[in-house]
């Protein structure tokens, strides 16, 4: 099979941390992309982290300014879901909540071609349940980036029950010509990335709750003895602990297994509000995210 060339126009609907991430991606390959969300504020912040992503990526020789300049040129910040009318391809990556990303798909699907593919960049939220929400069934599929995006190659491919021989084909042969490895994972509660991932980083919290060790001395010792390039806790600020825990949940109510009762402690956190990095404290306190 020969690997198909990029779409000429893709939609990224979410202009968070992974939103902006794959739609650098696929305008730094070319592609005109339109990035969505739902309020102006988001859309500016989102396009900041571009420009500035860009700019590192020129400054160190990743890209030329040209290069850099062009892709910026290529990305269409907007609210209005009425563009995903000139695409081939949608990937939805909004907040990881079954109610909120089952409004996007529907209103999706009713915008997008009759032939244009619906995938969702979610962690851990059935494919084959999104894609009963809309009436293209077969066209829908799971893409799960890894953070951060223009620097991961992993995409976690997912086929739903009802996804097509030739969307998953055609899936996988775009993920490479961006340069991405695609990985076909079934679908299950949390794939595979995430099921394995999220128990770790859940039992490293309830390591630091009943008090083995202190945070720095867990990431140090599965840094240094795992060979991890960041430790549990750290990890879990970088992804986000609400994030977490909406992984975790899903988790335990879709395997029915108290393995993945997420830690009270990393709950009581998000309830603080300290949800990592982006709020400047978490298991970690920060400083412009350092």
């Amino acid at each position: 099979m020969t690997t198909p060339s990029l779409p000429k126009a893709v939609a990224v609907i979410g202009a968070g941390t992974m939103g902006n991430g794959i739609a650098q991606t696929f305008a730094t390959c070319g592609v005109q992309t339109y990035m969505v969300d739902v309020k102006q504020e988001f859309l500016d912040r989102g396009v900041a982290t571009i420009h500035k992503s860009l700019g590192k990526f020129a400054e160190k020789g990743t890209l030329t300014a040209d290069q850099a300049t062009a892709a910026k040129a290529r990305l269409i910040a907007t609210t209005d879901m009425g563009c995903l009318r000139e695409v081939e391809l949608c990937v939805e990556a909004v907040t990881e909540n079954l109610e909120v990303k089952t409004k996007v798909f529907q209103a999706a699907d009713a915008a997008l071609p009759a032939a244009g593919v619906l995938a969702s960049n979610t962690s851990s939220i059935s494919i084959t349940v999104l894609a009963a929400k809309t009436k293209r069934a077969d066209r829908v599929i799971g893409m799960h980036f890894m953070n951060p995006v223009p620097l991961m190659k992993l995409i976690e491919v997912i086929r739903g029950n009802d996804t097509s021989d030739a969307t998953a084909d055609l899936v996988i042969g775009w993920s490479k010509a961006l340069g991405k490895v695609p990985v076909i994972a079934n679908d299950y509660p949390g794939f595979v990335a995430n099921r394995i991932l999220m128990p770790m980083i859940n039992e490293a919290a309830f390591a630091l709750m009943e008090g083995v060790a202190t945070r720095e001395a867990i990431d140090e010792i599965m840094k240094l003895g795992m060979n991890h390039p960041m430790g549990p806790l750290t990890l879990a600020d970088f992804i986000g602990l609400d994030v977490c825990v909406a992984i975790l949940d899903v988790l335990h109510e879709g395997l029915g297994d108290d393995k993945y009762r997420a830690c009270p402690f990393l709950r009581r956190l998000v309830h603080a509000g300290h949800l990592g990095r982006k709020t400047g404290k978490g298991f970690y306190s920060y400083n412009q995210g350092k």
